[in-house]
């Protein structure tokens, strides 16, 4: 984790610690960059306002020697904040204050995405859903799903995190057919038709779970 908030990284250190996610934290994001080089770690905790150099700054750093997750965890609310962190690499956007738990979450959700296993590479070659960007069509068992472009912005987003919980505002952020005024209500509605349309090929499950406080992921 690199955060400059010693009380906070204190915290978030102890609790996941008692949720057997083991964290070490540097104040300093050059030193961060350097620990990255000794060890490999599973996944980094990004704060945006450090001292020495911007996290968005961070970011491209971090990808030029590395694939490792990246969830930011910033007080920053400017969408365009959010907006630049997810363009540039991040997974994750957690906006300060928030529920250790939450955290929790999302680092698990990442985690597992992104396992490695054997097991894990065979169900992602099974996937149901076939996404072709250039068509902007979804294919889910053979089928070619009817989707609004909205509809489709939302479902490509949940393919491309492949399991992680997206919060149903990124949907608005990452979307250039959802209006940026949209309510959240307006997602639920939208993935209320995407199950619609999923069921109408196959109602054995529900492939679109709801995170309660979140939003939603990929089963």
């Amino acid at each position: 984790m690199i955060e400059d908030d010693l009380e906070l990284a204190q915290i978030i250190t102890e609790y996941l610690a008692s949720q057997d996610i083991e964290v070490t934290n540097t104040d300093s994001p050059y030193n961060g960059l350097s620990m990255l080089n000794l060890k490999n770690y599973e996944l980094v905790i990004l704060d945006l306002t450090l001292p020495e150099i911007d996290g968005l700054e961070v970011i491209p750093k971090i990808r030029e020697k590395s694939d490792i997750p990246i969830i930011i965890s910033s007080a920053r609310d400017d969408i365009l904040d959010k907006v630049m962190g997810l363009e540039r690499g991040a997974d994750d956007y957690l906006p300060k204050p928030y529920n250790p738990r939450e955290l929790q979450a999302r680092i698990k959700a990442i985690l597992k995405r992104i396992g490695g296993t054997e097991k894990k590479k065979e169900e992602e070659k099974k996937s149901d859903f076939i996404l072709k960007e250039d068509d902007m069509q979804i294919i889910f068992k053979d089928e070619s799903l009817n989707l609004t472009l909205a509809e489709y912005d939302i479902l490509r987003l949940l393919i491309q995190r492949n399991g992680a919980v997206i919060a149903r505002e990124d949907f608005i952020y990452t979307s250039d057919h959802i209006e940026d005024d949209s309510s959240l209500k307006n997602i639920d509605v939208m993935i209320s038709r995407i199950r619609t349309k999923i069921a109408k090929i196959d109602d054995s499950k529900t492939y679109i779970k709801s995170v309660r406080g979140i939003g939603y992921q990929l089963v």
